[in-house]
């Protein structure tokens, strides 16, 4: 493709993202509420419908992942090819992570909706493991996006391919999760940093792809390295 579709390839792939990564997180999060296990696993169940649709969503999502990887690197690879491979793998690794993550979406959907028909305590048992067990691979997967995105970023600020004041966002914001998501892996950070985090993300993202779809990516300094 040439680089005026890789851009505005991105910048929708980008809004697809953000629009079906917030959808998912509402539905599975308003649908998994409850006091202890077996009020969620009920409310699941009643709400089986906008959970299915959410791991729909998330599986868009990954998708998105490895279309942004692709045409971003298509965008930066003449400013630099090694740190552009570095920052497609990234997202390729974020979007193969989101994709492993599902079928634990999926079991707690399989729980949910046949607790009734099993043995109270292998239900109370499996309801342990996949409802209070921490989702590790997201955060894994949060962490290589966030690299990525920085890496991404430093590269159309080096190649001045959109303004300086835009890279710049996303170069700090991007720095902001990369190290702010490795100390909520571990537990050393928690609510309501690592939701005030992404806020400086989501304005970057919003606003370099409706660049990238308006006006696409300047090619005056792509081969500045």
């Amino acid at each position: 493709m040439t680089l005026r579709n890789n851009a505005r390839v991105a910048g929708f792939a980008f809004l697809v993202y953000i629009a079906v990564s917030l959808a998912g997180m509402f539905l599975a999060g308003s649908a998994s509420r409850g006091d202890g296990d077996a009020a969620r696993l009920a409310n699941m169940a009643a709400h089986a419908g906008a959970l299915r649709l959410a791991l729909l969503f998330d599986l868009v999502g990954c998708f998105c992942a490895l279309v942004l990887a692709v045409t971003l690197w298509a965008l930066t690879r003449e400013v630099d090819r090694d740190l552009a491979l570095l920052a497609a793998a990234c997202r390729i690794g974020e979007g193969v992570t989101g994709a492993l993550s599902l079928p634990r979406g999926a079991a707690r959907l399989w729980l949910a909706t046949q607790a009734g028909a099993l043995d109270p305590a292998a239900s109370g048992a499996l309801a342990a493991v996949l409802l209070r067990l921490p989702s590790w691979s997201m955060e894994i997967g949060s962490t290589l996006f966030s690299v990525g995105s920085l890496v991404f970023a430093w590269l159309l600020w080096r190649g001045r391919m959109v303004p300086a004041a835009l890279a710049g966002l996303g170069v700090i914001a991007s720095l902001l999760t990369t190290v702010c998501l490795p100390l909520q892996l571990v537990g050393l950070l928690g609510r309501p940093v690592t939701d005030l985090m992404w806020i400086p993300m989501l304005v970057y993202e919003v606003w370099l792809a409706l660049r990238l779809i308006v006006r696409g990516a300047s090619t005056g300094s792509r081969s500045a390295a």
